[in-house]
């Protein structure tokens, strides 16, 4: 089988993927059948083609919430260099994606929330994730102090607005001055609140989720470890069930076993796997800016030039599908749910997206037995075409 990596019209035939191990909502189908009828699944369709997949695995495609970039662009950049990080997860299996930003200047962020919001208003993003300004001068991770600031209601509902009615989520640090008012204001308008960047305590997340917020971006990272006397936020975002917890699984950002601790506690119905993704996914090593920040990707794993932090990650979500099932030995029913249905549902696009159902969008994903991308539809386009030999 080769691939042919560019997009062809989606298909004004019927055509019907038979042969693979199809995983459906309610169990893995063996020699499944599914049905494409222009851009979206279809039970039947009479004097469809047939393409024959034996031998693979067929999933929904990918959908990530927190993505910073790829394929040498970002989406601090230009409208062509949004398109080209776009493209270049969805030649990995992302067929729905959320742009998010790093910390930066009000301003900018605001001009930037404008673009992104016309490229999601044309059906190109599922929306636009804002991590930072909001956050934790002691979690900063890989972000500018110097435009560090609390979350106010008011700065926070400028960015909201700027949007236009795109904006998914923000990440704040709800210990912070403003911070749990900042979270009512944003469940109030629909956007969700992650809990993420931050110094809090365990009875300050309490207080956040209580508020309104539903997810903890990439739990473990950028926040105070686990404590058995002082428990920490950790604790609060897995203990509570209206929490999704985002995991970055990249070998870099998890130890296996922090990993097997979200999936058993949370269940695998509360776990997003994300990429957190900059500039050099899908790419490689080399010198690359995070926001206004300089970053040296070394050996796959980014790193600020000053100080030495993890900077994103270089992950595609293919291969963090690849790396939970043969490494992690996760279901790979949990991990579909991870990477689809739990994101769509989180977003309230489980109506469109995030499962092999018929009435959704023809978005899917074609593995071979050893979990490999072979195929990427989306919207019954071929975004990297699985040509049988």
């Amino acid at each position: 089988m080769r691939l042919r990596r560019e997009a062809r019209p989606a298909t004004t035939h019927p055509q019907v993927l038979a042969g693979a191990r199809v995983v459906l909502p309610a169990g893995t189908v063996p020699d499944g059948r599914v049905t494409i009828d222009g851009e979206k699944i279809t039970a039947e369709a009479p004097h469809a083609d047939v393409v024959d997949v034996t031998g693979h695995w067929l999933v929904p495609g990918f959908i990530d919430l927190h993505n910073h970039g790829g394929g040498g662009a970002s989406f601090h950049g230009k409208a062509e260099d949004v398109q080209k990080a776009i493209h270049t997860h969805r030649l990995h299996g992302t067929t729905t994606l959320v742009a998010s930003t790093v910390t930066d200047d009000m301003d900018f962020l605001v001009r930037q929330a404008g673009l992104l919001s016309e490229l999601a208003e044309q059906g190109d993003l599922a929306g636009i994730h804002f991590e930072g300004p909001f956050i934790s001068p002691c979690r900063k991770g890989a972000h500018s102090e110097a435009l560090l600031r609390h979350p106010d209601p008011a700065q926070v509902r400028k960015l909201i607005d700027a949007a236009r009615g795109q904006a998914r989520m923000v990440t704040l640090a709800t210990e912070l001055p403003g911070g749990l008012d900042s979270v009512r204001l944003l469940a109030e308008h629909g956007v969700i609140a992650a809990v993420g960047h931050t110094d809090a305590t365990y009875e300050q997340t309490v207080q956040a989720i209580e508020a309104g917020a539903t997810v903890a971006t990439h739990l473990f990272n950028a926040m105070p470890p686990l404590g058995h006397r002082a428990p920490g936020p950790i604790a609060a975002l897995l203990e509570d069930e209206r929490v999704t917890v985002e995991l970055i699984n990249d070998g870099t950002h998890l130890h296996p076993a922090a990993l097997e601790l979200a999936f058993r506690h949370a269940g695998p119905q509360r776990v997003a796997f994300i990429t957190d993704a900059m500039d050099a996914a899908g790419i490689g090593d080399g010198h690359y800016l995070l926001g206004p920040l300089e970053v040296e990707v070394s050996k796959g794993v980014a790193r600020l030039v000053e100080g030495g932090s993890i900077a994103g990650s270089t992950l595609t979500l293919d291969r963090a599908f690849q790396r939970a099932v043969t490494i992690d030995r996760i279901p790979v029913g949990d991990v579909v749910a991870a990477l689809s249905a739990n994101p769509a549902r989180l977003l309230g696009i489980d109506d469109r997206v995030g499962s092999l159902e018929p009435g959704k969008d023809a978005d899917l994903v074609l593995l071979d037995e050893n979990f490999e991308l072979k195929g990427v539809m989306r919207k019954g386009n071929w975004v990297v075409d699985p040509q049988l030999a």
